[in-house]
């Protein structure tokens, strides 16, 4: 017998503790995969704000201390930022499955499987952390991913070109670089979580392009015109580094969407 998809996720995104929400993610995937949800009843509002544990702390993103790879704190404290992200994933993936009612039944599908990799990889992360005897916690952090999702709330369109596009995309850009460093620093098990991740964040951005093209096609929209107006419009952060065109492409970016990036970064 089914039951409503929307309140079934609420709960996990209402759910503090990191462990449980990571084994709720885990147990919806399952029953949407056992045809045990149906998204098409019980819609209703979401938690004003994911539930999360009172640690770690959030600061701007300035405001967070760097501290240097060459020690073990500053290998855990980057280890950390990550573990924090994926976390953060988590609950970006499962507001995605319950905030946007009346898509298609795939859209759905996506999302909660995407949440449920995410939870597998914050408990690499964690296990990992406290082996190097610290807990996810003990670093503060910050909250710049949530707040897009924030400002993006009203329109799935938005969040599909801003939140995985964007935002997580970064990692497929930044992970290359951090896994050579985390190699320099002697820890070859974080190199090979990274891996992993790796892997499964070209698929993960991979769904956001394919629900902004299915969105911008349904709404008669250019994407890359979309994508362009969309970056100002909504404050995306301009610091967006070097792209790693290669994995990008393989998750469907396109050549022209790339341009786009890098024109957002020079002009605004």
């Amino acid at each position: 017998m089914s039951r409503a998809l929307c309140p079934a996720v609420c709960q996990a995104l209402a759910t503090s503790d990191p462990s449980d929400k990571a084994a709720l993610a885990d147990a919806l995937w399952a029953a949407w995969q056992a045809g045990e949800l149906n998204p098409a009843q019980g819609w209703h509002n979401l938690p004003a704000q994911p539930g999360r544990p009172a640690r770690p702390a959030l600061l701007p993103p300035a405001q967070v201390p760097q501290r240097k790879l060459g020690s073990l704190e500053g290998r855990a404290a980057l280890l950390h930022a990550i573990c924090h992200i994926e976390f953060n994933a988590i609950n970006l993936a499962l507001d995605a499955a319950a905030r946007f009612a009346g898509l298609p039944t795939d859209y759905y599908g996506d999302w909660l499987r995407v949440a449920a990799e995410e939870a597998g990889h914050f408990r690499l992360l964690r296990t990992h952390l406290a082996s190097l005897g610290y807990q996810y916690g003990d670093f503060p952090a910050h909250n710049s991913l949530w707040e897009m999702a924030e400002r993006t709330q009203g329109d799935v369109l938005a969040r599909m070109a801003l939140v995985p596009r964007l935002l997580e995309a970064r990692g497929l850009d930044v992970t290359p670089g951090m896994q050579a460093r985390l190699l320099a620093a002697g820890d070859p098990e974080a190199v090979a979580i990274l891996d992993i991740i790796f892997r499964d964040e070209v698929g993960h951005v991979a769904v956001g392009n394919r629900w902004f093209r299915h969105l911008c096609a349904e709404r008669g929209l250019d994407p890359v015109l979309t994508f362009r107006q969309l970056l100002p419009h909504f404050k995306a952060p301009r610091q967006i580094g070097t792209l790693n065109e290669e994995a990008r492409r393989r998750a469907g970016f396109q050549d022209a969407e790339l341009d786009a990036l890098r024109d957002y970064a020079a002009n605004g």
